[in-house]
């Protein structure tokens, strides 16, 4: 599979060229593109990239090139994805893949023909697929309600996050992380939705949002996720026999151990799990599966799944009451 990378985004550089080089015999790192050519040269000179294009057209257009990774900002990932799948190229495309769920209809018509997916690395770490087997085994009983709490501090003015044009803020940002949590805890999609929120009032972009995600009868997920506070992510998991807690859930160190705790009847105790990157076992599995299975929805499936939520949040902030999710 030879990769190209669209942009010189930082998540690109820093977490995705590394991890394209620790399996040749699947990956290959081919190309960059940015804007600018001197922008796209200096990557490559510094990242030892084979190829630097001076717009992203130009990558798309490379013949070497089988797939596409795509970090731009938000309101960029559908666009610049059809015109790559339009291109013959298979895409992986950051989280969230759009600003609302019906902006994905526009690349439906190509999911037979190239794989599309979002990439949310980690649906990919050993730590979310141990907490999965924990929970189907009965470890905590019967889940009853999750907190997610997820924060950072950054008040950039330049910065893309807090740019609200292009799909900043911290319910796109960070609250998806927490959705895709409760999504992959309860295997099933939450049926209404509340959501406060707090806006910048320079930027405009949601600092803080708070929500409910209700999945019906026993089942709950509440979070807050804030783009302007102490630096802090958890996952609490309480059960009707028990409760699991996830250290780092979301930005867990690339090749580095995790670890949980689960405690019942027996007690508290520590589960260690061994050194893992989620960015690699992402890109190996993008890749396997481009060459050995055939494209179908059910990537795109999944991200309209979550954007549907995002979708209800927004609309709960703004009525000041519950929303329904709407149906896929």
């Amino acid at each position: 599979m030879r990769w190209g990378i669209l942009s010189t985004a930082s998540i690109g550089l820093r977490r995705i060229v590394p991890v394209l080089r620790q399996n040749p015999g699947l990956m290959q790192l081919q190309a960059i593109a940015s804007r600018s050519q001197a922008a796209a040269d200096a990557a490559a000179q510094a990242h030892g990239i084979p190829v630097a294009h001076g717009s992203y057209e130009d990558l798309l257009a490379d013949p070497q090139v089988d797939a596409i990774y795509n970090p731009l900002p938000n309101h960029l990932h559908v666009p610049l994805t059809l015109a790559a799948v339009q291109a013959g190229k298979h895409v992986l495309c950051e989280k969230p893949f759009s600003m609302n769920a019906a902006e994905l209809a526009v690349l439906r018509p190509h999911a037979s023909r190239v794989h599309i997916r979002e990439a949310f690395m980690v649906r990919h770490h050993p730590q979310w697929t141990a907490v999965r087997q924990a929970l189907r085994g009965g470890a905590i009983g019967t889940l009853r309600f999750m907190q997610v709490p997820f924060a950072y501090f950054n008040d950039d003015a330049a910065n893309i996050r807090n740019i609200a044009a292009t799909g900043g803020g911290a319910l796109y940002d960070i609250g998806c992380y927490a959705i895709a949590a409760a999504r992959w805890c309860f295997e099933r999609e939450p049926e209404r939705v509340v959501c406060a929120m707090e806006r910048d009032p320079a930027f405009g972009t949601d600092r803080l949002s708070s929500g409910v995600l209700d999945f019906g009868p026993g089942g709950q997920m509440v979070f807050s996720v804030s783009t302007q506070a102490h630096r802090y992510q958890r996952l609490h998991l309480v059960g009707s026999a028990g409760r699991l807690e996830v250290e780092m859930p979301f930005n867990a160190a690339q090749g580095a151990p995790t670890r949980y705790w689960l405690e019942d009847a027996a007690g508290l105790r520590t589960i260690d799990l061994p050194p893992a990157d989620q960015y690699l076992l992402q890109m190996e599995a993008f890749s396997r599966a481009v060459q050995a299975e055939a494209p179908t929805a059910a990537g795109l499936d999944e991200a309209e799944a979550g954007m549907r939520i995002i979708d209800a949040l927004f609309a709960s902030a703004a009525s000041g009451r519950f929303e329904a999710v709407a149906k896929g």
